[in-house]
């Protein structure tokens, strides 16, 4: 699966071993039942139809032991029991699992969220067309729509302490793509404070001293996240077909 050094490939790393507990669901939020298959299959099927995308790796917990269907799973697609205890790490993890396997560190990984299942190949090829070239890598994002307020707690009761400007600041999606050796050793350098502060892999690039680009994406690209989520995510996967 290695790649030359001057045709990077592209490819998709989803972080499958998480629980899920603001979801609110009996079982991890990306094995619940969406629009009639479970939310991940949603995200791989979307995920499988980028054209530049060679291969796509979910990193499962090692106690995981969902029965994955047949049908539906993309055949490029392959599972990897190496997840960790935070996203970070799992993430870290799949990346020595792709590097261990021979993936090139030059290639392209783009790690993608297994709960955002709203996201489009066309959203997806776009991120890969505009940082193909980038000398860092780049990620889907959305500029604040919203009034943004700090807060101070009074007892239980949060209260207004400013209002914040919004003018530059984005509410970070995924996918993020950057270059596999890259994330790698950034990941790497992050595992000794235990991935403290690395809420994506942006942040951990960014811990490097570089600036990813940001790639403006659609409102719809959320992460499952609350139980109403799955109400929303449902309506639209439905509307699309």
């Amino acid at each position: 699966m290695s790649s030359t050094p001057t045709t990077p490939r592209f490819h998709a790393l989803v972080p499958c071993a998480g629980t899920g507990s603001r979801a609110g669901t009996p079982m991890p939020k990306q094995y619940q039942m969406v629009a009639g298959q479970v939310m991940v299959l949603h995200t791989l099927q979307a995920l499988a139809r980028v054209p530049q995308l060679a291969s796509g790796w979910v990193i499962l917990s090692p106690g995981d032991d969902f029965k994955w269907p047949q049908v539906g799973w993309p055949a490029h697609f392959r599972r990897e029991a190496c997840g960790g205890a935070t996203r970070a790490e799992s993430v870290f993890n799949g990346l020595s699992a792709m590097l261990a396997a021979g993936v090139a560190a030059q290639d392209w990984v783009l790690v993608h969220d297994a709960a955002r299942c709203l996201v489009t190949p066309e959203a997806v090829s776009q991120l890969i067309e505009a940082c193909q070239d980038d000398p860092v890598g780049g990620l889907l994002a959305l500029p604040l729509p919203d009034t943004l307020k700090s807060h101070t707690l009074n007892g239980q009761l949060a209260r207004v302490a400013s209002t914040v400007p919004r003018e530059d600041k984005w509410l970070a999606q995924t996918p993020q793509m950057f270059r596999l050796g890259a994330l790698h050793a950034a990941l790497a350098d992050a595992a000794a404070t235990g991935f403290a502060g690395i809420t994506d892999e942006s942040s951990a690039m960014e811990r490097q001293g570089l600036a990813p680009r940001l790639m403006p994406c659609s409102a719809q690209n959320l992460k499952v996240t609350y139980p109403a989520d799955f109400a929303f995510a449902e309506a639209v996967l439905k509307g699309r077909t």
